[in-house]
């Protein structure tokens, strides 16, 4: 059997398989896409043995996301759970400090003029096909061990780039410092590596504010169900017996 899950943002993706335990009664779940625990939307779940010998139909198909990026910062986990440091502020209406004063005293030199042809521009760079390094805090493995492990030790990390494909990237609200787009890319794809990246590419930084997963193939999240709604006598009304892998 599968679930949809409606992740919020706080539990990790395994706290989410382990709430579905104590609901279900059931040892062997297993879900199909980490989500980062600041994260929230679409979480596919396998419930049983055999469901979850499945999953791997799922973990490459394609993805759809809704990022809010804040500009003129920047984190070492790309991401508003690091360290974050201010960078140049930007020049122009659209764009305020972390306040929402807008900053315009300073001798031009030291800002970054943005407008919203230019962020249009900058983002038709990472359409298509490409390679993405991935986030030094992240889960991928660095000689079996997990990457933010040694991130966190200051370790110094070498991560390969991963070839990945962006489909689209729409913009949906440009306010202030905050940049609100939907992005439609391949499996593997870090929104928090492509936030960092623009920000490098329009000389402003910038780090992902929020993130929500809406589409997995031809699975939506306006089909999914929220973990606390889920009970041991109603989680079954919700599940299928099976899934079919695909994309839309």
């Amino acid at each position: 059997m599968f679930i949809l899950i409606n992740k919020p943002s706080g539990p990790t993706s395994h706290d989410i398989v382990n709430s579905l335990r104590k609901i279900t009664g059931v040892k062997r779940i297993g879900h199909a896409g980490t989500l980062d625990p600041f994260a929230e939307g679409l979480l596919i779940c396998a419930i049983s043995r055999e469901s979850t010998s499945l999953l791997g139909n799922f973990l490459k198909l394609d993805k759809t996301y809704l990022a809010t990026l804040r500009l003129g910062v920047t984190s070492n986990t790309y991401d508003r759970t690091g360290n974050i440091v201010l960078s140049s502020p930007c020049q122009g209406s659209l764009f305020r400090d972390m306040q929402g004063r807008r900053v315009i005293d300073e001798p031009k030199k030291y800002y970054v003029k943005l407008t919203k042809k230019l962020i249009i521009t900058a983002l038709q760079k990472f359409i298509g096909e490409q390679s993405q390094t991935p986030p030094a805090f992240s889960a991928k493995k660095i000689n079996g061990r997990k990457a933010y492990e040694l991130a966190r030790q200051g370790k110094p990390i070498d991560l390969k780039p991963n070839k990945i494909t962006i489909y689209s990237i729409k913009i949906l609200e440009i306010r202030n410092l905050e940049l609100k787009i939907e992005v439609r890319c391949t499996s593997g794809t870090y929104i928090r590596s492509l936030a960092h990246d623009l920000g490098q590419t329009l000389g402003c930084g910038a780090i992902l504010e929020k993130l929500v997963r809406t589409q997995i193939g031809q699975y939506q999240l306006k089909d999914a169900v929220s973990p606390a709604d889920l009970t041991p006598t109603n989680w079954q009304q919700r599940a299928f017996w099976f899934l079919i892998p695909g994309s839309p």
